[in-house]
């Protein structure tokens, strides 16, 4: 003891309160019970006891300390416009702040890319089903063409199966021939130049085509008519001379 109290000596300095701001209170009165806390009151190894001893302590403290510093006019409160200079620099929360968002887009990316994997993997396990369901039909339709071509079965049923499939197919397809029509360019020209009308088998004969003979000419048709001559029917008379013809008359008449 005397050695503490040397050294107490030592270091204490004799200074105002408002230059120490300490507080010594004794037993603090308990608010619900009514009754000071004393040491054997408060049992050390239950914690909620024990804090909240200090919580009434400190608050006790407080309640004594805030009226001598009013006294002091000591302000007690922060004001509005109050402006603290931060512990740590713009430049330090500009880093913290990009290596939050760094780890942030890394998580993002890995939740992206452990959905994708989740995805192929479902995609490969109905890939994998619909190939193992083809194969099963196929040897099902196998066994009954063999059993088929033996005689020991009389049913065609696999036929229509297989029709059915092949229609099914097909249907996506027939529906997009029937949608397609024609182009946007071909469009337009018919709407500026009209339709031209049937091209193929605009020349075949009809039942009645074939019994109207009433343009039927027996001379023209045996090349018998006034004028003709040959098989090409052209005119005799009209008919021109060759080269060869020509430059021989005129030859003659230099």
């Amino acid at each position: 003891q005397d050695g503490l109290r040397q050294c107490l000596a030592e270091f204490k300095q004799e200074l105002a309160w408002v230059e120490r701001l300490d507080v010594t209170l004794g037993q603090v009165v308990d608010p619900v019970s009514g009754s000071a806390s004393t040491k054997d009151a408060v049992d050390p190894e239950n914690d909620f006891q024990r804090e909240m001893s200090f919580y009434r302590q400190a608050q006790a403290a407080v309640l004594e300390a805030l009226p001598r510093l009013q006294k002091l006019q000591v302000p007690t409160r922060r004001p509005d416009d109050y402006f603290a200079e931060m512990a740590k620099s713009d430049q330090q929360m500009q880093k913290i702040r990009q290596k939050l968002k760094t780890k942030q887009e890394a998580m993002e990316r890995s939740e992206k890319a452990k959905q994708l994997r989740a995805m192929r993997k479902y995609g490969k396990k109905v890939q994998t089903e619909i190939l193992q369901r083809r194969q099963k039909e196929k040897k099902n339709m196998l066994n009954a063409v063999k059993k088929y071509q033996k005689g020991l079965s009389d049913k065609l049923d696999f036929l229509d199966e297989e029709q059915t499939s092949s229609q099914g197919n097909r249907k996506g397809s027939a529906s997009q021939q029937i949608k397609k029509g024609p182009n946007a360019k071909r469009r337009y020209k018919n709407q500026k130049f009209g339709f031209g009308g049937k091209k193929k088998g605009s020349k075949w004969n009809t039942k009645e085509s074939f019994n109207d003979v009433s343009s039927f000419r027996s001379k023209v048709a045996h090349n018998k008519g006034p004028g003709k001559a040959g098989k090409g029917g052209k005119k005799a008379l009209n008919k021109r001379p060759g080269k060869r013809a020509r430059q021989k008359m005129k030859s003659r008449a230099r």
